[in-house]
């Protein structure tokens, strides 16, 4: 074919690290810790109540804002969880998951040229999503292991041409939770420059001895903030794709009208099921599945150790970085694919989170496996480790 067949915007990108890495897995019949699939079951609540929807024909477009049920239901949950209001009727849109919210609210808010902050590590989802909406995506630097910033370097990184600043929090790949004081050092850097503020907050259930904050409950940063997440890791749901983005009605509208476009409406016999698993939840089913994710981390976190893949023990999310310096390889990449064929388990180059060198010396692995898996994966990798 031609090459004048491809657009532009994507003759230069690749299939990610994550979906390569999982093929690459597949051949060899290796454990995926590499991408975050969060293959543990469904929950049973949410899995008859989409059975029940679909038996009962639920069947046919919803608005294309989503569901008035499943609305109301993420209204009522960002009062009590995330401490900031939205009107159900025209401030939250259901999306096709976290990521199309992001793909939605880039379109809709944002024009080809403007530049958008992200720290890094960042998922490299949102680095080429804004890249085929025709954004310049601007690192930030994250230092580990706390992963703090520099806010004098973001400052320096603020040009005419910035719009908006990503703020992904607990942090895929880092597991980093940015704490209150930070976030208001963010928001008084968004209120000065005239900022957009766009916050993934998909794990926000899963962090460790540390509260989750969400930017737009802050002083003077709702109007200015897109709240986004999905229920894809809270109900072990990933492959549904039942995902939300709120904000003040003029935003909302916007990625509304994209939304609509791209996608018409999410699933609606999902939408319903996810609706009544937020109605029937309490508080305690967020807290157990806090610990239940600390759990596995603290059981890995503790064989990387033991095998001399130093990890940074996350504070949030469930994935973990670990050095791979003991492996020997040339670079992230050569340190994945060595340590699946010499283990079976499988991980993620660091370079797939990071524009320079820092990711070459790092693995991100995935721990929301179910109890039986992650003990394999762990028994493996220990006899690795015994054996080199």
């Amino acid at each position: 074919m031609n090459r004048h067949h491809i657009a532009a915007r994507v003759a230069g990108l690749t299939q990610s690290e994550i979906r390569a890495m999982t093929r690459a897995c597949n051949a060899v019949g290796g454990i995926n810790m590499g991408q975050g699939v969060c293959d543990v079951p469904a929950e049973l609540l949410i899995k008859e109540a989409a059975k029940t929807a679909i038996d009962s024909d639920i069947s046919l477009y919803t608005r294309f804002d989503g569901e008035e049920r499943l609305r109301r239901a993420l209204a009522h949950k960002f009062t009590n969880y995330n401490k900031v209001n939205y009107n159900f009727e025209n401030e939250i849109c259901v999306t096709l998951g976290a990521s199309g919210a992001f793909a939605c609210a880039l379109t809709a808010l944002l024009n080809a040229g403007d530049e958008i902050l992200m720290f890094e590590p960042f998922y490299g989802y949102h680095w080429n999503t804004a890249y085929i909406a025709g954004l310049n995506p601007v690192p930030i630097p994250l230092a580990p292991p706390d992963f703090a910033f520099d806010v004098e370097l973001i400052r320096s990184r603020i040009t005419p041409k910035t719009r908006a600043i990503l703020v992904n929090t607990p942090g895929n790949p880092s597991g980093k939770v940015f704490s209150r004081a930070e976030l208001e050092t963010i928001a008084a850097i968004c209120i000065e420059f005239d900022l957009l503020c766009l916050t993934d907050e998909v794990y926000e259930y899963l962090t460790f001895d540390t509260e989750h904050v969400s930017m737009a409950s802050l002083p003077g940063m709702r109007e200015r903030t897109v709240t986004m997440g999905s229920y894809s890791k809270t109900f072990s749901i990933t492959g549904w794709r039942i995902g939300y983005a709120a904000a003040s009605e003029p935003l909302a509208r916007a990625i509304g009208m994209v939304n609509d476009l791209y996608y018409n409406c999410a699933p609606a016999p999902l939408q319903r099921a996810v609706a009544v698993g937020i109605e029937t939840y309490g508080p305690e089913f967020y807290t157990d599945l806090a610990k239940t994710y600390r759990k596995k981390r603290d059981i890995f976190c503790e064989l990387l150790t033991e095998i001399g893949l130093d990890p940074i023990v996350p504070k949030g999310a469930y994935y973990v970085l670990a050095d791979n310096r003991r492996l020997g390889a040339a670079n992230a990449k050569d340190a994945a694919m060595k340590l699946l064929h010499e283990s079976g388990v499988a991980a993620i180059a660091g370079s797939a989170f990071y524009t320079g060198e820092t990711g070459e010396g790092l693995l991100r692995f995935c721990v929301a496996k179910s109890d039986e898996d992650l003990a394999r994966a762990c028994d493996q990798l220990r006899n690795w480790g015994n054996k080199h």
